[in-house]
């Protein structure tokens, strides 16, 4: 049976419905992971779960060790990764607490390690064409109709540095771009899971309205109280997903 990753994201530290097998420790040729890894069943089904940020949340995204996170993926089995993430919407069709299923990505993160091959003898190059699995997007957008939550089936995900948020020129900048939603950790995770191949799909729940978007100042009040009703829905949907 196939092996299914679930990396949480902000919001998402623990997944409570994850009936818990065992947990385990990795050291890795890149370091330290974000957290244990904790194995276990999803609706019967075989699962792993990651805090992307660690349990208690104290990672930022540009301090995360990427290639050790997936790199430990892989070593336990995961064959496929859905990834959790809270963002930003940009468009107006983003609101918050609304889920998207993102299937392209443009990053603008900058001096973070985001190969595996940094010290390959020869030059390496991945087909980025599509940087999320169709066959994994395709079965978390059934998984939500099947459940009646409406989400987005497509978005363009901008990848930030962070940690700070962004500015409104920013904003503008990266809907002039084509993007739909920000986060600060799309990249490099989607790559090197790409790499590894490894499937890999992201949820991307809806926090906030990016900068310039709404009145007056993005509150850590407003994210909480969104992604609480958005991540609600997200353990609903991998529930749904780990169904069929």
């Amino acid at each position: 049976m196939t092996k299914l990753a679930i990396i949480g994201g902000t919001g998402l530290t623990q997944l409570v419905d994850l009936q818990v097998i065992k947990k385990e420790s990795i050291n890795t040729p890149y370091g330290k992971p974000s957290a244990e890894f904790i194995i276990g069943e999803l609706n019967d089904r075989p699962a792993i779960f990651l805090a992307r940020h660690g349990n208690p949340h104290t990672i930022a995204p540009h301090r995360i060790n990427y290639r050790a996170n997936i790199w430990s993926l892989k070593q336990l089995g995961a064959e496929k990764i859905i990834a959790v993430a809270a963002v930003g919407g940009i468009t107006p069709h983003m609101a918050p607490a609304h889920i998207a299923i993102p299937d392209q990505i443009i990053d603008y993160s900058y001096d973070r390690r985001h190969t595996f091959f940094d010290e390959d003898e020869s030059v390496v190059h991945i087909d980025f064409t599509y940087p999320y699995s169709q066959q994994l997007r395709s079965a978390l957008i059934k998984a939500a109709a099947s459940i009646a939550i409406a989400i987005s089936p497509i978005a363009t995900y901008a990848c930030t540095q962070g940690p700070r948020l962004e500015t409104a020129a920013e904003i503008r900048r990266l809907e002039q771009d084509g993007c739909d939603i920000v986060g600060m950790t799309g990249m490099p995770e989607a790559a090197l899971a790409k790499e590894l191949n490894i499937d890999y799909a992201a949820i991307a729940v809806i926090a906030n309205w990016a900068a310039g978007k709404s009145e007056g100042e993005i509150t850590m009040a407003e994210i909480e109280q969104n992604l609480h009703l958005g991540m609600a829905n997200t353990v609903r949907l991998l529930k749904a997903f780990m169904a069929m």
